[in-house]
């Protein structure tokens, strides 16, 4: 593991980039003391569609799932059926 000081990090920043992009670990110190470590990018896993637990019996989730439901935002904002406010 390579370590470098931070004036010598910012001055071959770009070089550093690419041999971490090499695989290599870079540590970065400021007075002596490690402060940064600079490492190969991995990129995050993509996500996969939510599936159930299955604890509570459910085994489908709807498409809509997570829309807004019109009659529980009416609730909330005091809109009722009859036109009047409770």
């Amino acid at each position: 593991m390579k370590t470098l000081n931070l004036y010598e990090a910012k001055t071959h920043l770009s070089s550093l980039v690419d041999e971490a992009e090499a695989g290599a670990e870079i540590v970065i110190s400021k007075n002596g003391k490690p402060k940064a470590k600079l490492v190969p990018f991995e990129p995050p896993a993509p996500k996969q569609p939510r599936k159930p637990a299955g604890v509570l019996g459910v085994v489908w989730i709807a498409d809509d799932f997570d829309e807004p439901d019109p009659e529980l935002i009416a609730l909330f904002e005091g809109d009722h059926e009859d036109g009047e406010e409770q």
